[in-house]
């Protein structure tokens, strides 16, 4: 069975979230519904990352195991159809070795938060940032996100829920960047790591935006690190401002 790989970008506002949900929409759920829809099902694809309901996909990366050979555009231009009305879109499409893995042959996960600061409601961005009404200091953020850096047991900044078997992890970069748009200022945090606790992104920065906000120093940011208690995480922000930024693997699957 040839193994393809998809380059998936999605709006998660209608999703559950990534993951199949027996009575919820999810993305992995219409994708397998497309799939089934141009050869014989059942399909089960795997992800590089499980995405949370609101979240979004720029370059999500995923696998399926079709019964033919496809040519990778047509294969693309097949699910794009299918996958209509969903927000979703399937970018690339590329044959891949028959062990190669979405999820276990990557090496990286790049995520991207997005935060408006305006005291207009948004309307072209609803849904796609987290808005908030006061400036941030980008310079006490970054100040605060350079105490992440690095290896760590971030307990702090991990959901109650996360089923991952230690808190430790590797934080790559955690850069923040003040960017000027047409519909106002905006504070975008890049992260990257070779994989991430549940929430963790989330935490980060819900916790920065108050180093942002004055209500908390930069070094606050270490003491809450150092404490491995979740209580002394700062707010959890809200999901419509995250996307899977990219992913990526030893050697390009799509070039």
């Amino acid at each position: 069975m040839p193994r393809y790989a998809l380059q998936v970008e999605y709006h998660g506002h209608p999703f559950a979230g990534w993951q199949r949900q027996a009575d919820q929409p999810s993305v992995q759920g219409a994708i397998e519904a497309a799939l089934a829809r141009i050869e014989p099902g059942p399909f089960t694809i795997a992800a590089a990352g499980r995405t949370d309901a609101g979240v979004h996909g720029l370059a999500q990366v995923a696998h399926a195991d079709m019964a033919k050979e496809w040519d990778p555009f047509r294969l693309s231009e097949a699910l794009n159809y299918h996958l209509k009305p969903n927000p979703i879109a399937i970018v690339q499409a590329a044959r891949v070795d028959d062990d190669w893995h979405a999820r276990f042959s990557a090496h990286e996960r790049r995520y991207l938060f997005r935060i408006l600061m305006r005291r207009a409601p948004a309307t072209h961005q609803a849904g796609l940032v987290w808005q908030v009404s006061q400036p941030l200091d980008a310079d006490a953020m970054q100040e605060g996100a350079n105490h992440l850096i690095g290896h760590h047991d971030f307990t702090t900044f991990r959901s109650s829920i996360c089923q991952a078997a230690s808190p430790l992890k590797t934080l790559d970069a955690l850069d923040v960047e003040s960017v000027d748009t047409l519909w106002g200022p905006e504070i975008h945090f890049h992260v990257r790591a070779r994989s991430f606790l549940h929430n963790q992104v989330r935490s980060f920065v819900g916790t920065l935006e108050r180093v942002g906000a004055g209500a908390w120093a930069p070094e606050d940011v270490r003491t809450a690190l150092d404490s491995k208690s979740r209580a002394a995480c700062g707010p959890v922000c809200p999901p419509q401002g995250l996307y899977l930024a990219g992913v990526g693997y030893p050697s390009d699957p799509f070039t």
